[in-house]
């Protein structure tokens, strides 16, 4: 009877590791966004968006990073890259590397508050490689020509946004539903990540991409969000 016990046993353990890679799986973060445990970093899919838009008369200072591409982006006149992955999955992958979301901030006299990451958008270097360029170089105020202050991004992760008036209840990630990841300004809580700008900077900072920082329209390049060395 011993053996008995002893092959349940084993069972019992195979059938607890196949549930626990089975909710691994659930939990990791799908196609598009690959999480780099060894490097600690999270790695996005995307390509460079246009700054113009044909259904826009005019080009929009740059609010967002990274988002949804035109026509389902909310803030897609308005982004350096466009990804085609839900929000979602890219916090998911934060997660993963141990970090925990604060706080997202919205309007006048708030800060966005959470873990510290690095942003950088890698560029195909000609070699089948990768480098790195990071956000500073790539964005310029376009009257001056001149790189905006250092950027500090921070994880907040997103508000939940009831997306039926009928049914105020039921809420989904907010970042989701406009399809922004990354914010400059405190102008939408709906977002993965934010600077640790106010609209104090807003008022005064109107940037563009500088066009010798990124490769044309529609080349493909990834978002590489890093986070710090555990303590």
């Amino acid at each position: 009877m011993k053996w008995i016990a002893v092959a349940l046993g084993l069972l019992a353990a195979v059938a607890a590791a196949d549930r626990g890679a089975a909710q691994d799986k659930k939990d990791a973060p799908k196609g598009g966004v690959t999480v780099d445990e060894a490097r600690r970093c999270v790695l996005v899919d995307a390509k460079v968006a246009p700054r113009k838009l044909p259904n826009l008369d005019q080009v929009y200072p740059v609010e967002l990073i990274a988002g949804w591409g035109a026509p389902k982006g909310k803030k897609a006149h308005e982004i350096v890259v466009a990804i085609d992955v839900d929000p979602s999955e890219v916090h998911k992958g934060l997660e993963k590397l141990g970090l925990k979301a604060g706080k997202p901030a919205r309007g006048e006299n708030t800060r966005a508050e959470g873990p510290v990451v690095n942003v950088f958008i890698e560029v195909p270097d000609g070699a089948g490689g990768g480098k790195r360029v990071p956000l500073e170089k790539v964005l310029w105020d376009p009257k001056t020509k001149k790189a905006p202050p250092k950027m500090t991004f921070v994880f907040t992760g997103s508000v939940l946004t009831a997306t039926d008036p009928n049914k105020p209840d039921e809420k989904k990630y907010g970042a989701d539903v406009t399809g922004s990841l990354i914010v400059l300004f405190p102008v939408s809580d709906e977002v993965v990540l934010q600077t640790a700008w106010t609209m104090k900077e807003e008022k005064f900072l109107k940037l563009d991409v500088n066009p010798d920082a990124l490769p044309k329209e529609g080349t493909p390049v990834k978002l590489v969000i890093e986070a710090p060395e555990k303590k």
